[in-house]
């Protein structure tokens, strides 16, 4: 009984994961779970028929597959997603503020927005809306669809959206502070990615120049050891 517990709540929990890859999704949690498990034993058999490995090593090898493909199928996936959905939020809500500076309310606003945008975190919204003409209040909708988002930050502001809306406090001054903070989180990810550039640089030059300057310097010692 333990055991199936606990099965099933690490089912529920991948499952929550996978929920993260939004549309590129291809899988359940059970069918993953079944598929790296058979082609985990598929590998150890495999590597102990067909090679010379260590019996001693193969295990490790297997185990090392086992969550080297969860990493390469949920984890990266939802960091990229999480990142492409962060970099699409700063337009967006940009947009979404406009709208209500022009006195809409949030439903509306989020309807002409959506309309607006092309990008996946519009896409996300118009699903939102679509579940509130369904029947969900907007609020609803709004909680169940970070459910549906990686990125802690946007789902922060789906946070603080849905606070204003139920407290009665101002969703535009709200808005404003949320698009001061995605802006100078932009500006702070252009400044790390410009900081890096030099060390890049440094590597290539390790990699290519050195050698190169070698090559310059010693080749006529070489031809001469060569004549």
């Amino acid at each position: 009984m333990e055991k199936k517990n606990k099965r099933r709540s690490s089912v529920e929990r991948l499952e929550h994961q996978l929920s993260y890859l939004g549309d590129s999704r291809r899988f359940s949690a059970s069918r993953f779970l079944s598929i790296r498990l058979l082609t985990t034993i598929l590998l150890m058999l495999g590597l102990y028929y067909f090679t010379d490995i260590s019996f001693f090593v193969i295990p490790f090898l297997a185990i090392g597959y086992y969550y080297l493909l969860y990493y390469i199928v949920v984890l990266y996936p939802i960091q990229k997603r999480s990142e492409r959905l962060e970099k699409e939020a700063l337009t967006f809500f940009e947009v979404l503020t406009l709208s209500l500076e022009s006195g809409r309310n949030l439903e509306k606003s989020l309807n002409i927005t959506v309309s607006n945008v092309n990008s996946e975190l519009s896409d996300e919204f118009a699903k939102t809306l679509k579940e509130v003409q369904y029947g969900k209040s907007l609020n609803e909708a709004l909680k169940d669809m970070k459910n549906r988002i990686p990125s802690e930050t946007i789902n922060n502001i789906i946070l603080s959206i849905t606070e204003a809306s139920t407290f009665g406090s101002s969703i535009l001054e709200n808005m404003y502070s949320q698009v001061d903070f995605l802006r100078d989180k932009q500006t702070l990810r252009i400044r790390e990615k410009m900081n890096q550039i030099p060390n890049k640089i440094s590597i290539i030059s390790v990699l290519f120049m050195v050698p190169l300057m070698l090559l310059i310097i010693l080749g006529p010692l070489l031809i001469q050891y060569l004549d």
